[in-house]
């Protein structure tokens, strides 16, 4: 079943200036971008390896229905002894972190389309009908809920007491994190073509940063939710809409004072923290999956799943991996000496991240994995579309 990858917005407006036709193929463009379901490049089969490390299923649970065939963006959070997991219609669990061993359930009959992210002892998510909710670590039990004015796909960011999160429709809302009023709302005008973004802001001290349709990146005040910044990194050129279609919608990297962005169309950039100043730009390399990062290097997941390793410092690729090409990566994750990254038939593969080279693999499920995996304490946790979580050592 083909995922649906994007949000039209504004049809009415698009549809009297391109007509249908226009509309219908800029969708399916989308869709195929985002799926990998592009005739003339099918996703590499897996070559055969010889395993320089070993990457084994600590525990295996399952967790309801998962995704339910959703285009949504459920993934694990993690603390000292805890996994915590949800599913598309409502019910949360709780695991030991080491064991597997099962804590607790609790049903809460919503439909469920982000998070959780744990943060001092309660789990933040959000639902397909725009609400955030606040649960109870210990129990799973309702704190609050805060309904908001669009669907959430984008899991909420939480510091100094905010709960941060992005609708569909692109606009940010600043909630109280004790009580769940909405503090401040940040509104950008959204193009006619926008992504289904399953990116998400992050808090980097006192400011909130994230990418908009249109190559923009922002910079608001946490606290009030002012604009400090604003740059414009890529530019919409092109004939068509879907040509001109730009969008830094992948999660920002923050590491000391220089954020790194991507997205659909809009290649990969360097820019200072505090000024927005572009640093350095590669045009050619966008990640609509995501990018993790090191002390001296960033490692991207671009639009045809190769992986790449770029120079911090100047944006200098210094390998491409491509022998996982189109088979639809998740963004890369840090652990021990090595990058860790889910695909569209459950598996996990370990590289080198000095070289790229595939040193390592073992298969969760047969279902994709879309929500990068998390790392925690040298564990690898990992959360597939059909409720298989999983915790996988790499030795």
């Amino acid at each position: 079943m083909i995922r649906r990858a994007l949000l039209i917005a504004s049809l009415a407006a698009l549809a009297g200036c391109a007509g249908l036709d226009a509309i219908q193929n800029a969708y399916q463009g989308i869709q195929d971008y985002f799926t990998g379901k592009d005739n003339a490049e099918p996703p590499a089969p897996l070559a055969e390896i010889t395993p320089q490390v070993k990457a084994d299923k600590l525990w295996m649970a399952e967790i309801g229905d998962g995704y339910d065939d959703q285009g949504i963006n459920l993934g694990p959070a993690v603390d000292d002894s805890r996994v915590f997991a949800a599913e598309r219609h409502g019910t949360v669990q709780a695991f030991n972190r080491l064991t597997g061993e099962k804590l607790w359930s609790v049903d809460h009959e919503m439909d469920l389309s982000a998070g959780p992210v744990f943060d001092d002892g309660e789990l933040f998510l959000a639902t397909a009908e725009g609400a955030v909710i606040v649960l109870n670590a210990a129990d799973g039990a309702l704190v609050w809920k805060s309904t908001l004015a669009s669907e959430i796909l984008s899991v909420p960011a939480v510091a100094d007491d905010v709960v941060v999160v992005r609708g569909t429709n692109g606009h940010l809302t600043g909630l109280d994190r004790k009580s769940g009023a909405t503090l401040w709302y940040f509104e950008r005008h959204a193009p006619p073509l926008a992504i289904r973004s399953r990116g998400a802001p992050i808090i980097a001290g006192d400011l909130v940063i994230d990418g908009f349709g249109g190559g923009k990146v922002s910079a608001i005040q946490l606290k009030e939710g002012r604009l400090d910044w604003e740059a414009n990194v890529s530019l919409p050129h092109g004939r068509s809409e879907i040509e001109r279609l730009v969008d830094l919608s992948a999660t920002p990297v923050v590491r000391n004072d220089v954020v790194f962005v991507s997205g659909y169309q809009g290649g990969t950039a360097s820019l200072g923290l505090n000024t927005g100043e572009v640093q350095w730009k590669r045009e050619s390399i966008s990640s609509p999956a995501g990018m993790t990062a090191d002390r001296r290097e960033l490692y991207v997941t671009d639009a045809n799943a190769d992986l790449w390793q770029l120079a911090i410092r100047n944006g200098e690729d210094q390998w491409k991996q491509t022998e996982l090409h189109q088979r639809r990566l998740t963004a890369p994750a840090l652990v021990k000496d090595y990058l860790v990254v889910g695909d569209f038939e459950g598996y996990l593969h370990v590289l080198n991240k000095e070289d790229g080279r595939i040193v390592g693999r073992v298969q969760v499920t047969d279902a994709p994995i879309e929500y990068p995996p998390v790392v925690y304490g040298d564990i690898v946790y990992v959360y597939a579309t059909d409720g298989t979580l999983a915790a996988i050592t790499v030795d």
